[in-house]
């Protein structure tokens, strides 16, 4: 499907969402945000579909928000604007496949926000991430809310205060993203992994996600609690009855996503 700042393919269990305003860099419009949002959201209703790709067309990731649509607006249009962006990212979030982010060229400020939103993220080895807002007297308030939630403050301050360039060598030592590998390989590495996902229970996948960012922000007592119910539903699952059965048979399992 061609849509006008998205391309969307589909390819199996894995769909691949390309961010397609490769002009502007793949700036975040508030028009690309909400296509980008109802997108994720039809796809998290796809039982088909076992986890997500997002990637960008041309040259970079995502440069963030469009600045051009930003100047001299009422307040009005600021507060959709920015309600808009916390909807796509908390979307990311909430669908029940795993996001993978393929980063190359820049991911700065909500272009980097949203690759902190993503599950997993695989970045080429010339990727570059920043949260800049500090040098055009906007600090990247929203964005800090997904960086400080994956690497840790001193670095999450380092970059919201400096607003420099972080390699992708040093972005994976910080936490932002899980791998970094040559710029051609880059797509390759990440459909491998959504592969190795798909390959999965859906069930099981979609249950550990949804338990991941629940758990995350309790207290430890509550946490294990929390957990602690849900793998004892987990385990009345069809499927884990068959991973469990086909493990000890020493077979594939067949999932059912039951």
């Amino acid at each position: 499907m061609t849509a006008s700042t998205l391309l969307v393919e589909k390819n199996g269990p894995v769909a691949r969402v390309t961010l397609n305003r490769p002009e502007r860099r793949n700036a975040l419009s508030l028009e690309a945000m909400r296509e980008l949002l109802g997108e994720l959201r039809r796809l998290g209703d796809d039982a088909g579909i076992v986890v997500v790709v997002i990637a960008g067309a041309g040259p970079a990731f995502s440069a963030g928000h469009d600045l051009s649509e930003m100047v001299g607006r009422p307040e009005e249009f600021y507060d959709t604007l920015f309600a808009t962006c916390v909807e796509l990212m908390t979307a990311v979030h909430e669908i029940p496949q795993p996001v993978i982010a393929r980063v190359h060229g820049i991911a700065t400020a909500a272009g980097c926000q949203l690759v902190a939103a993503c599950d997993l993220a695989v970045a080429a080895s010339d990727a570059k991430f920043a949260t800049p807002g500090v040098n055009i007297g906007l600090f990247c308030s929203t964005p800090m809310v997904a960086l400080s939630r994956n690497v840790s403050r001193k670095h999450a301050m380092e970059m919201l205060l400096l607003g420099e360039m972080v390699p992708a060598e040093q972005a994976a030592a910080y936490g932002l993203v899980n791998r970094v590998v040559p710029d051609t390989d880059v797509l390759q590495e990440a459909i491998a992994l959504a592969a190795k996902i798909a390959a999965k229970s859906p069930l099981t996948v979609a249950t550990g996600k949804v338990a991941f960012y629940k758990q995350a922000e309790m207290p430890l007592s509550e946490a294990y609690k929390y957990s602690t119910r849900v793998m004892v539903e987990n385990m009345m699952a069809r499927d884990a009855e068959e991973g469990i059965g086909a493990f000890l048979d020493k077979r594939k399992p067949e999932w059912t996503g039951r």
